[in-house]
């Protein structure tokens, strides 16, 4: 057991609430601060982007692959943020009679995730101020929360600590170290993470009070659920995969024939899998989470359907 384990949940939420104070920033006046994007820069790092993988792109064309990469990463954050926050104020209703510290940690999230997501929109159309025209992300952030919080609530809790957890992790290992990415979407993600630090704290707590509740029938179909949720995951990334390539394809400049195109795809599929599910799924601290609220076996079947999305 670590040291955080052994505090107070009381505790734990009243250091998310000074955490969250200590913190806050402004889109304008702590992260854009008047700048535009800069091509001459990468967007993703190479091991988020997983460059080496695109066999047959030049070092130039790979830097625009980890930029049509960053437009959509910004907008898949903007995506599941959607469904992240309307799932945390309806947790916020367990504590409008109870603790009002946890409730106003929960509310703090809230007010975080939307800007989360006005910051993201305001990333896309300033990438595509910047990038030949012709980009596509036409996935619906409204359906697509709809049908996720069609599913029960530790389902959708379990997919958000994942996200939670592996956006720390992508901003730790692979954003901050990278000197050669552009400054800018570098400070995106810091000041992102800095917030985000304190959301996957209240995920774990909300999850564990959640689980608390729950039959063992009901936790084995929530796990049921959580899988079909991973899927439907890949699901949405093997569209953009298709269409990011496709956009590649047609501004990279030079003839691509299709074999290279089925390759580049195949690509973008694999670097989104990595970004999105797999990076999430293999993070300690949600192996831990998760290990702790289910059966082996249940476990098994979480692994069985991982793997088959390799």
């Amino acid at each position: 057991m670590n040291t955080i384990d052994k505090i107070p949940a009381s505790d734990r939420y009243e250091r998310c609430v000074q955490t969250s104070k200590r913190v806050r920033w402004d889109i304008d006046k702590d992260v854009i601060r008047g700048r535009r994007f800069d091509t001459a820069h990468k967007f993703l790092p190479d091991g988020l982007s997983l460059a080496d993988a695109f066999t047959t792109l030049s070092a130039d064309e790979k830097r625009l692959v980890s930029q049509i990469q960053g437009r959509t990463y910004a907008n898949i954050f903007g995506l599941v943020e959607r469904f992240i926050n309307a799932k945390v104020l309806e947790l916020s209703e367990d504590h409008w009679f109870g603790d009002q510290v946890a409730l106003e940690a929960l509310v703090r999230f809230s007010d975080e995730e939307l800007k989360h997501q006005a910051l993201f929109r305001r990333i896309d159309a300033m990438i595509g101020d910047v990038l030949p025209a012709g980009y596509h992300f036409d996935i619906d952030p409204n359906g697509v929360a709809h049908a996720v919080l069609g599913k029960s609530t530790w389902a959708v809790l379990a997919l958000t600590l994942d996200i939670e957890l592996f956006t720390q992790l992508h901003y730790r290992q692979s954003i901050d170290p990278d000197a050669a990415l552009s400054e800018l979407f570098k400070d995106v993600f810091l000041y992102h993470w800095r917030e985000e630090s304190q959301h996957a704290i209240l995920d774990e707590l909300e999850w564990v009070r959640h689980d608390a509740a729950l039959t063992a029938k009901q936790r084995d179909h929530a796990v049921d659920e959580f899988i079909e949720l991973v899927v439907a995951v890949d699901g949405v990334l093997q569209v953009q995969a298709k269409a990011d390539s496709g956009y590649f394809v047609a501004t990279c400049g030079r003839a691509v024939d299709e074999a290279e195109a089925q390759a580049i795809e195949d690509a973008f599929l694999m670097a989104y899998r990595w970004q999105y599910i797999h990076s999430g799924a293999q993070h300690p601290q949600f192996g831990k989470m998760l290990s702790s609220l289910i059966t082996e076996v249940q476990g098994q079947r979480i692994q069985a359907a991982l793997a088959s999305l390799h």
